[in-house]
């Protein structure tokens, strides 16, 4: 009886999910032990790491999953850390097999999000639409590819100083409103924020590469990337590094900035990526009068599609983001504005724009499975 009672324990237990790896504990080889005494079960875990950040969070639904069985009215529960042996043997198994998991062949669907220059919204829209992707269910991560500008830890609510959790030289990425995210902004000491990244190019390159391989963002549905403004190294790095990736392109309604964001999408597609479509941001807002404010301009991301448009590769106008000081304050509080205020015109315009994103699958034709014939 108390032998069956444990057995369930441990079943519930095992459940329980590591907040930063996203996968049940018992999978990780976390659950060291289940004894139940009388009514009392005596649970012993395993955290990763000395100073897990997710240990709080693990002890209390480790709790509450015990007590939830029938027969469990008090959890002793002890808390240690893997010896260097096991950790060693979780991040290898981990890891896996490939270096980069977003390469040539990925399941996942990689979308760069792109723009020509700076200041036109494209960090905004990428943190918005993780997020709005996120409350879809699908599992989502963010990578930060604009070194020399990283804004996605702010935009996401990530606390300064926020560090990721390394097992072993393999990255944990901190998760916020569902999304993994990683910036070089998590891995700059309190004394450099304040000071310029001045990297170049190879430098560049090394990062985002160790940003792919060595983070382990686990099975995700999407991967955007904020890609840096401009058609520099960066550009040319992503287009090596993730050759099946699409493109997003982000504009304002301004004929400059809109001349400016077709040239990065030819960068795009001449590196063999495919232009998924064009965002407009910044478009005319309605005014209570029935007015339109239109600062910028109007019909920037339309031409831009136009212009991208080819009989073999048709670029949509996928969406047209009107001004918004909602949107704005949502980014300077960390609180997306599709979740802090969906009803607003801007928060509106990108949850459409996430379901349509969401709708189109992702393409498998042609492409390797990891499956493999068995030997008779």
């Amino acid at each position: 009886m108390t032998d069956a009672l444990a057995a369930r324990v441990r079943e519930a237990v095992g459940r329980v999910q590591d907040p930063e790896i996203r996968r049940p504990i018992a999978e990780l080889d976390m659950v060291d032990g289940v004894v139940v005494e009388g009514r009392t079960a005596r649970i012993a875990v395993s955290l990763t790491v000395v100073g897990c950040p997710a240990a709080d969070r693990i002890e209390r639904e480790v709790r509450a999953a015990a007590l939830a069985v029938p027969g469990v009215d008090e959890v002793a529960l002890r808390l240690g850390v893997m010896d260097p042996g096991r950790r060693a043997a979780l991040t290898e198994r981990l890891r896996g097999a490939r270096r980069n998991p977003f390469g040539e062949g990925t399941l996942t669907r990689v979308i760069a999000v792109t723009s020509g220059k700076g200041g036109v919204g494209k960090s905004t829209v990428t943190a918005n639409l993780a997020v709005a992707l996120a409350a879809r269910g699908l599992s989502v991560g963010v990578l930060d590819a604009d070194v020399h500008g990283f804004s996605i830890p702010g935009l996401l609510g990530i606390p300064e100083g926020t560090a990721p959790t390394d097992l072993d030289g393999l990255i944990l990425p901190p998760v916020a409103h569902g999304v993994k995210a990683i910036s070089i902004g998590m891995f700059l000491k309190p004394s450099q924020r304040d000071e310029a990244v001045a990297w170049r190019g190879p430098m560049l390159h090394r990062t985002l590469n160790q940003f792919l391989t060595d983070v382990h963002f686990g099975d995700l549905d999407v991967l955007l990337v904020d890609a840096p403004p401009g058609t520099g190294d960066v550009a040319i790095s992503l287009g090596q590094l993730l050759p099946d990736a699409e493109v997003l392109v982000v504009t304002t309604p301004q004929p400059a900035a809109a001349d400016v964001a077709v040239r990065s999408g030819l960068v795009a597609r001449k590196l063999g990526q495919r232009i998924a479509g064009v965002i407009e941001t910044m478009s005319p807002a309605p005014l209570a009068d029935g007015s339109l404010l239109d600062l910028f301009g109007s019909g920037g991301g339309a031409a831009v599609a136009a212009r991208l448009t080819t009989p073999e590769e048709p670029v949509p106008l996928l969406a047209s983001v009107p001004l918004s000081a909602v949107l704005r304050r949502g980014g300077d509080a960390g609180l997306p504005v599709v979740l802090a205020e969906p009803g607003d015109p801007a928060a509106a315009a990108l949850l459409a724009l996430a379901e349509r994103i969401a709708a189109v699958p992702r393409g498998l034709a042609g492409r390797r499975l990891p499956v493999a014939p068995r030997a008779s």
